[in-house]
């Protein structure tokens, strides 16, 4: 069984992604940490019936406490994007919380599996792995970027267009990175054929790519995707879970194509050259990731690889940010 901390529990996507995590039968501790309202968040969740022991841990002072012999940590932690912002605007205020959280997992959990949801990932996720380096604790199999909401996206958003598809049995594969057109759904290699004509893919993985942006705008200035974003989270963390127990689990996820670098040839060679990080499917395993999992062979679109460069281009300066703001602290 498995013992998870949510960082950032009393947050709009916070509070949601802790009840799911409540759920999950698989958990049997849950440490929820944050700076404000988390005694009361700890205390509601703690009254659903399941076997889960709950423990509230508010502040700096709390936090080491929150995050020691921890199997999972899932950062949901940081300020939400409004009307006008892009993932980069929050990265000042987000990349010193991200680093924070990290240092204490890694003086107090260096073996747990860190899954960062907090914005931008394309930046977040390097600011953990220099943290970790920096503590000579870094594993690149265990740590991941949350981009599972792209790929619920791409799922949903087929059926809109396509409604005698079961989204919830679709996959498409999304690599990448997670902020607009650093995202790339390959709607070419969806589990089941989806026979779209080239405007429809176009149109599709736009929306995909910033659908982010559609709540933003119907919430009119009262935050971001945090619902949708703890479903995702939660999916991810149960794949996590699930592989930490042994079973065999494929989700597309941010990481450091260190962690599989003979599997990170077929990536790299489609357009994500020397890059570190880079959202690709991965199979989970009890160390983290087992193998990053090979595209089909010949599969890939001529629209799909001119969308990859772009985002590699776009990736470079998102990573290097991340990286410098840690060198640079």
């Amino acid at each position: 069984m498995v013992s998870v901390a949510v960082l950032g529990a009393a947050g709009g996507i916070g509070q949601p992604l802790s009840l799911l995590m409540k759920l999950n039968t698989k958990v049997t501790k849950l440490n929820l940490y944050d700076i404000v309202n988390v005694p009361g968040v700890a205390a509601d969740i703690s009254h659903v019936a399941t076997n889960a022991e709950v423990k509230s841990y508010l502040g700096p002072k709390e936090l080491a406490d929150a995050v020691s012999n921890i199997d999972l940590a899932i950062i949901p932690a940081g300020v939400p994007r409004k009307p006008g912002m892009t993932r980069d605007d929050l990265f000042k205020i987000n990349a010193g919380i991200v680093k924070s959280l990290v240092e204490a997992i890694a003086e107090n959990s260096p073996r747990a599996i860190i899954a960062i949801i907090s914005n931008p990932v394309n930046s977040t996720v390097p600011i953990a792995a220099e943290v970790l380096k920096n503590a000579g604790v870094y594993d690149p199999k265990r740590l991941f970027g949350v981009t599972t909401l792209d790929v619920v996206r791409a799922s949903r958003f087929v059926r809109d267009i396509r409604s005698d598809i079961d989204s919830t049995t679709l996959r498409v594969p999304v690599v990448g990175g997670h902020s607009g057109n650093t995202i790339v759904p390959l709607l070419s290699m969806a589990s089941t054929s989806l026979d779209l004509n080239d405007k429809a893919v176009e149109d599709l993985t736009n929306r995909i790519q910033f659908g982010g942006d559609e709540v933003v705008k119907a919430k009119d200035g009262a935050g971001s995707a945090t619902l949708s974003m703890a479903y995702a989270g939660a999916r991810f963390a149960d794949s996590v879970i699930r592989a930490l127990s042994g079973e065999s689990v494929v989700e597309p996820t941010f990481i450091d194509l260190t962690a599989d670098a003979e599997g990170a040839k077929q990536i790299r060679e489609l357009g994500a050259a020397d890059l570190a990080f880079f959202a690709v499917p991965v199979e989970l395993g009890k160390n983290g990731v087992e193998r990053i999992v090979p595209l089909p062979a010949g599969g890939i679109t001529e629209f799909e690889r001119e969308a990859i460069k772009v985002a590699a281009g776009a990736l470079a300066t998102n990573i290097a940010t991340g990286v410098n703001f840690v060198k640079s602290a």
